[in-house]
């Protein structure tokens, strides 16, 4: 299993897209394609902009599927975060199955 600290990345407000997508890119699809659990630890980070959460998991999630969730842990996640998630991976696995 992998850790990634996002504050590690980002500090309290995680909104850089291009720091997203090479998080994305370095961790989170080759965990997804490995079956391999990874753990998105947002502890410390107060803020999100929805962009930057797009960037970090749409594309995983559109292109796998629904399954793709099994292998991706969100921890430390304030209540705003939480609701940023949720609606990114809402919207993204309808995106899924709509092209399929």
């Amino acid at each position: 299993m992998m850790n990634v600290k996002i504050s590690d990345e980002t500090g309290d407000f995680a909104e850089d897209k291009d720091v997203a997508a090479a998080i994305r890119d370095k961790h989170i699809r080759a965990a997804v394609t490995g079956a391999t659990e990874i753990v998105l630890d947002f502890t410390g980070v107060r803020l999100v902009r929805q962009s930057f959460v797009h960037a970090l998991i749409s594309d995983v999630l559109r292109g796998g599927g629904e399954v793709s969730l099994k292998y991706i842990v969100f921890k430390g996640c304030t209540e705003s975060v939480k609701g940023i998630i949720e609606t990114v991976v809402q919207y993204s696995l309808e995106a899924a199955d709509g092209a399929g």
